[in-house]
């Protein structure tokens, strides 16, 4: 990913809300940072963090305090409309469709008026509908479709447009299992084939973890880290072990384990102990084998752990990296 070029360029933006007759609240606190071109990159925090606030300056739907925003070498302030005909965006779940309207007439709207050729809108509409898997849905009201299909179709609203850039802000919200899969796909797929930079918000864990080239953590409108993916599961030098045994330890082995640093014992309702360990090194579990060894206690398995994004989210909040 060295390679790519920035598509989006954020530098000290700022967001303040004042309510009257309550103190302001700093929704964005000097947010900086790069999305390249041709990647997946996605803003996490929790809720109140900034996230969604950042979402709708980037597509110029509030203005910020301060700071720049360059959309595909474009000042957002100063050439408006040149930045934001490089974006698209699906916020708030599946508003940017109108519900009476059909899955057909849907993309000829939005497409009409993006000022798409009429020539070529029937042809994108044709590749979209295929693409996005709505062709039996096409003449089905917006409003009659399952919340995953409306969804699939916002998306694709959004598409039509061909811009380079695609905000969403949680695509995956409220969708089922098979749903959210098949929008994970479909962002990759985007990407990988179409070519296009995407820049989503979520509390999707599994999202981020499967989909996402980069991360941003953000918390109390501020950057946190950002940095890619394969990175962050890297950042603990302690790996989690797991060792399971068969039926119970005895007093003495009980009182040598409890010596042993960053070492969790816990009896299972099947009967069975299982031994979590946090080790820098692999020749760390030798000791504990030992002890085990002493009384011949039968080890079931041995498995080493690694770090999902929920923990290492966690951590890094924790941490205030």
């Amino acid at each position: 990913m060295l390679d790519k070029e920035p598509m989006l360029s954020v530098v000290g933006l700022e967001k303040t809300y004042q309510a009257k007759n309550k103190p302001p609240i700093r929704a964005v606190n000097n947010i900086s940072f790069q999305v390249k071109k041709g990647t997946i990159v996605g803003i996490l925090g929790p809720n109140g963090a900034g996230k969604t606030t950042t979402i709708k300056m980037l597509c110029g739907l509030i203005l910020p305090d301060a700071g720049a925003i360059t959309i595909n070498g474009h000042d957002l302030a100063v050439e408006r409309s040149s930045a934001l005909r490089s974006v698209s965006a699906v916020l708030d779940g599946n508003r940017n469709i109108y519900w009476r309207l059909t899955v057909r007439e849907n993309l000829a709207f939005f497409a009409a008026l993006k000022q798409r050729k009429t020539a070529q809108i029937s042809e994108d509409i044709e590749y979209y509908l295929e693409f996005f898997n709505l062709k039996e849905k096409r003449n089905e009201e917006a409003r009659k479709l399952s919340r995953g299909m409306q969804q699939k179709l916002a998306i694709a609203v959004a598409m039509i447009a061909e811009s380079d850039i695609l905000l969403l802000d949680e695509p995956t919200l409220g969708l089922d299992v098979t749903s959210t899969h098949e929008i994970r796909e479909l962002l990759r797929t985007l990407v990988d084939e179409k070519h296009k930079t995407v820049l989503l918000s979520t509390h999707d864990m599994h999202l981020v973890e499967n989909v996402c080239d980069e991360v941003i953590i953000i918390n109390q409108g501020r950057v946190v880290v950002q940095d890619s993916v394969s990175n962050l599961k890297g950042i603990f030098q302690t790996k989690p072990y797991r060792i399971l045994i068969e039926g119970t330890l005895s007093d003495s082995q009980i009182l040598e384990l409890s010596h042993i640093p960053n070492l969790s014992i816990e009896v299972l309702d099947t009967g069975s102990t299982l031994l979590t360990a946090l080790l820098e090194e692999k020749s760390e579990l030798y000791p504990i084998l030992n002890i085990l060894e002493q009384e011949e206690s039968p080890v079931e398995s041995i498995e080493k752990i690694t770090p999902n994004f929920e923990e290492i989210f966690l951590a890094i909040l924790q941490k205030g990296a």
